[in-house]
């Protein structure tokens, strides 16, 4: 996605993880869902997951589709 190229590009996201979104997918949406959960419980509502994240999480869903 755009957003992989412009974090790579842009902020520096190492280009081995291939982007924020593809790392997601790789590592796995549920687990970025729930340590997102835990980040909340210990930091504050700052660390919520998006409506995006919870529902992909609960749909088992990519950024990539194959």
């Amino acid at each position: 996605t755009e957003g992989d190229i412009g974090a790579v590009f842009g902020l520096g996201f190492p280009p081995m993880k291939g982007g924020p979104f593809r790392f997601m997918d790789t590592y796995g949406i549920d687990k970025i869902h729930d340590l997102m959960n835990q980040y909340r419980s210990t930091y504050g509502d700052r660390f919520a997951p998006t409506k995006l994240l919870v529902d992909m999480a609960r749909a088992n869903k990519k950024f990539y589709e194959k």
